[in-house]
């Protein structure tokens, strides 16, 4: 069985075309699924997926109890998928659904995952398209990984790596990074993004950023080295501006400049203080989020048509991964 995961945020006006294009691009003589998983959507999606699901028994429906991000409707969905192999995939059509065949076809050849390279990407932003291609080269220089550059989240992942990101309880998750750490043969296929099919990108500047640093805190200490040799290099910038201070005052006719030059100097320090608290702070945040151990997300309820009977089933979920309790509608 082949499964395909695509977490959903305010895609009401996407659904249907998506639905159609997956449909046409999976094969027709083998057993496939499609878990939607609707990540605290504040629109109709979840009414638009759930008459979807009454006229196909493949797919399967998660509403998440509120908003828990990108990479934790993945995990929901990757935890839920019940495929030899694994396709996730955004629902803005950015990812072309037409692309499934060349990465099944690519794990058929035995690659445990086949991740989609972006040779072009039509309809972003030129700031958006620099700081992301400098965002991936920085992360893979200093993770020292093979984290591959220009590959978002679409990908195919055998079960083996399924169950293997499964065993992986961070909770700041960085699914590309930890998919290259699992290791196992990998590959790339690559594609031309397209525009958005419709609405407005649910990834501000703010998600960016945030995404951005999960992903350098969850695989480099980097940050931390760089903050101790800053501190040893201005450290030794001070002791030299306090030699010749010294040597001035007592060696020569002219005492050292006053005010402006110490001033400039606490403020450099001052600085430079408040940037590494706030390095270290965020490695501390994320200690403290793991020690909570609050689980990734929470499903609020399940659907699945049955093709026998075409009647819906609801799933309820409670604080933990696992399945508790089927109430037939």
């Amino acid at each position: 069985m082949l499964s395909v995961v695509v977490p959903v945020f305010n895609e009401e006006e996407t659904l249907g075309e998506l639905y159609r294009r997956v449909r046409r691009a999976l094969p027709h003589d083998e057993q496939w699924e499609v878990v939607f998983v609707d990540d605290g959507s504040r629109d109709h999606s979840w009414d638009v997926l759930c008459g979807l699901a009454v006229d196909d028994p493949r797919l399967r429906l998660l509403r998440l109890s509120r908003n828990f991000g990108h990479q934790a409707a993945i995990t929901a969905g990757l935890d839920a998928a019940r495929g030899d192999a694994v396709v996730v995939m955004d629902a803005d059509l950015q990812d072309p659904p037409e692309l499934i065949p060349a990465l099944v076809a690519r794990w058929r050849d035995g690659y445990d995952v086949v991740y989609a390279v972006r040779a072009a990407r039509d309809g972003e932003s030129r700031f958006k398209l620099v700081t992301s291609s400098l965002f991936y080269r920085i992360l893979r220089r200093i993770s020292g990984g093979e984290i591959p550059v220009d590959a978002g989240d679409f990908r195919l992942m055998s079960r083996r790596v399924v169950e293997a990101l499964a065993a992986m309880p961070e909770r700041a998750r960085f699914l590309r990074g930890m998919t290259s750490w699992v290791g196992f043969r990998q590959s790339g296929v690559e594609y031309r993004r397209d525009p958005r099919y419709a609405g407005r990108s649910n990834y501000p500047l703010r998600k960016m950023l945030r995404f951005a640093a999960d992903g350098i805190t969850s695989f480099s200490t980097v940050p931390i080295r760089l903050v101790a040799w800053l501190g040893l290099i201005l450290v030794t910038f001070c002791l030299v501006v306090l030699g010749w201070a010294i040597y001035t005052r007592f060696f020569t006719h002219h005492a050292a400049p006053g005010w402006t030059s110490l001033l400039v100097i606490v403020l450099l320090l001052g600085g430079v203080q408040l940037l590494s608290l706030g390095i270290i702070g965020q490695y501390i945040g994320r200690i403290f989020d793991e020690t909570k151990r609050r689980p990734l997300y929470l499903v609020a309820e399940m659907i699945e048509t049955t093709s026998a009977t075409s009647s819906a089933s609801v799933v309820q979920r409670a604080a933990t991964p696992a399945l508790q309790e089927v109430v037939s509608e």
